[in-house]
């Protein structure tokens, strides 16, 4: 039973006029008036920090009918996370979209973009707003590309020393081209989701390697190379 204030009981009663609900949201193609979260469908990403701001998340969730079919954890930054990550895909797959923001998903950086995410999502921003029917249950996986590994751009640099590229979205750099200002026109990278995939399929590890090794741009114009973990 609702208890009113004395002060409302006394008031009279003036009708409400309105009575259109909410409005409606892009959902998987259809424009969907959202009262619960069952209304709610959809593929998004969410990204958090923890409080320290040492490492960050990026969270993928493919949701159905307000159920979490699909959950794609990355992580970078801190060792401790790709651990909470483990758990968090455990605990997250067959969750109601607000069981999942109201549970500890083991990480703060989780925890954050489990909530970015959610906000995206019920308002209606997710990737999948105007995709008839939506994604099927593992379209997170294209993100990762062949080989199922994280898209990973890791950029070290001084003032003194200039730019170093460690890792990019095509692999491992292994060496740096510069050409005769020192500048980097270039670089050679090994391709480690393609070489683990052949060296699974029974090749050997040194000839996956060296089948997995290409260059960018005009690194065969160089005029110098440089190991950028070790020069």
């Amino acid at each position: 039973m609702l208890q009113y204030s004395h002060e409302v009981e006394n008031m009279c009663t003036v009708a409400k006029g309105p009575h259109h609900g909410p409005a409606p949201i892009p959902e998987e193609g259809k424009w969907v008036k959202a009262y619960q979260i069952s209304d709610i469908s959809g593929l998004s990403h969410g990204v958090g920090w923890c409080a320290p701001q040492q490492g960050a998340c990026k969270l993928t969730l493919n949701v159905k009918n307000g159920i979490i079919e699909e959950a794609l954890v990355e992580t970078i930054g801190c060792s401790g996370m790709t651990h909470s990550a483990a758990m968090a895909a455990e605990i997250l797959q067959g969750k109601t979209l607000l069981e999942a923001l109201n549970t500890d998903l083991v990480c703060d950086a989780i925890n954050v973009a489990m909530r970015e995410l959610f906000k995206q999502i019920v308002y209606g921003r997710s990737q999948t707003a105007f995709s008839e029917n939506g994604l099927p249950v593992g379209a997170s996986l294209d993100d990762l590309g062949k080989g199922l590994r994280s898209q990973v751009g890791t950029m070290f640099a001084t003032k003194v020393k200039g730019v170093r590229y460690l890792e990019m979205a095509e692999g491992y750099v292994l060496s740096l081209g510069l050409d005769e200002n020192n500048e980097v026109i270039g670089y050679k990278f090994v391709n480690l989701g393609k070489m683990m995939e052949m060296i699974r399929d029974g090749v050997a590890p040194a000839e996956a390697y060296e089948k997995n090794i290409k260059t960018y741009g005009r690194y065969d114009e160089a005029v110098k190379y440089i190991d950028p973990r070790k020069e």
